[in-house]
């Protein structure tokens, strides 16, 4: 069998599979909704991700009756325990995708498409928040990213619960006067943010607090002190998290990559990120800290070519396939990059 990769990167809110060749070309994509398994199930979640897998399988004209590729490497949410990522592993060989599967955080894959090495530390501000970092020696430092119950602060659902607290209290008078109400009560369409907490207690609107996050940072970006508190808050914990992996690492003195990426953290721009590299350089002054340029997804499949020891040429072959940045269909990739 022709040497492939299987790259699944597993986020929340999407999933992206990527089918390339030893070589690096790219011989299918396909996208879909975010499935992870421990949040949906893990039967629900491997049907999502074999649906997508099957359907690249069948735009690179591979035969229903042949392994997908030679190694599945799959990078996903929610696989933030040894445990966890043994039980995937084992639950995706069954699938028989692949001889060979190997199972991450979806961090390690924002690492390995920023860096040439997989070497640095990488944080992920998105639906959720997380850090990993990987020094050249191959040790690792990484957080548990359960949530509450493992000190997580941050994350766009997060900040959208911020954002109607903060709006919530600004009206009973526990809380300051914030922008946060009008705004939000411009969003629901109610003229009482009372109203609204009913409504969600009865279920009689669904409670998404992801847009929540965008309308934060708006009214933050107005000049409100109480939004802007809680952006402060999240650069406090975005630097925290690149600060302690470089620091447990021992690599608060070289000249290491940090890795920025994720839908909250790339989205405001200079106005997030400018504070953070500030404040990061701080305690790493050799820091190299750049916003990945390339979805996490490049770098699952990247980690597979390492596992299967691609030629030198196929990294700059992918990544060469994607200078535009993500394409926009679903279909395969229209230009693969020659050589």
């Amino acid at each position: 069998m022709t040497d492939r990769v299987l790259a699944i990167d597993g986020g929340n809110s999407k999933t992206a599979v990527l089918l390339v060749d030893a070589d690096g070309k790219v011989l299918a994509q396909t996208r879909g909704p975010g499935a992870p398994p421990q949040t949906v199930g893990m039967k629900r979640g491997l049907d999502v991700f074999e649906g997508l897998a099957r359907e690249a399988a069948a735009q690179a004209g591979l035969s229903p009756d042949e392994p997908i590729a030679s190694h599945t490497a799959a990078y996903l949410a929610g696989a933030d325990l040894p445990r966890e990522e043994e039980d995937l592993t084992r639950e995706i060989t069954k699938r028989g995708w692949s001889p060979s599967v190997v199972v991450g955080n979806d961090t390690f894959a924002l690492l390995r498409s920023g860096t040439a090495s997989g070497v640095g530390v990488a944080v992920v501000c998105g639906a959720g928040i997380n850090a990993v970092g990987v020094a050249a020696d191959g040790r690792t430092h990484r957080f548990p990213a359960l949530g509450q119950i493992s000190g997580d602060w941050g994350g766009g659902g997060h900040l959208g619960e911020q954002a109607l607290w903060l709006a919530v209290r600004a009206e009973d008078g526990r809380g300051e006067p914030t922008e946060l109400l009008p705004a939000l009560l411009a969003y629901y369409g109610e003229t009482s943010i009372a109203n609204v907490v009913e409504k969600l207690h009865f279920e009689e609107i669904k409670f998404d607090p992801h847009p929540l996050s965008p309308i934060l940072f708006k009214v933050a970006a107005a000049g409100d002190s109480v939004a802007q508190s809680i952006v402060d808050r999240l650069i406090e914990e975005i630097v925290l998290l690149s600060t302690v992996s470089l620091k447990k690492l021992d690599l608060v003195d070289e000249a290491v990559d940090v890795i920025l990426g994720g839908g909250v953290m790339t989205g405001q721009g200079e106005s997030l990120l400018t504070p953070i590299r500030n404040q990061i350089l701080e305690v790493a002054p050799l820091a190299q800290i750049r916003v990945v340029d390339l979805p996490p997804v490049v770098g699952a499949a990247l980690l597979g070519l390492d596992t299967i020891g691609a030629s030198p040429g196929a990294e700059l072959r992918l990544r060469s396939a994607y200078d535009d940045h993500q394409p926009t269909t679903n279909s395969t990739l229209d230009v693969v990059a020659s050589g």
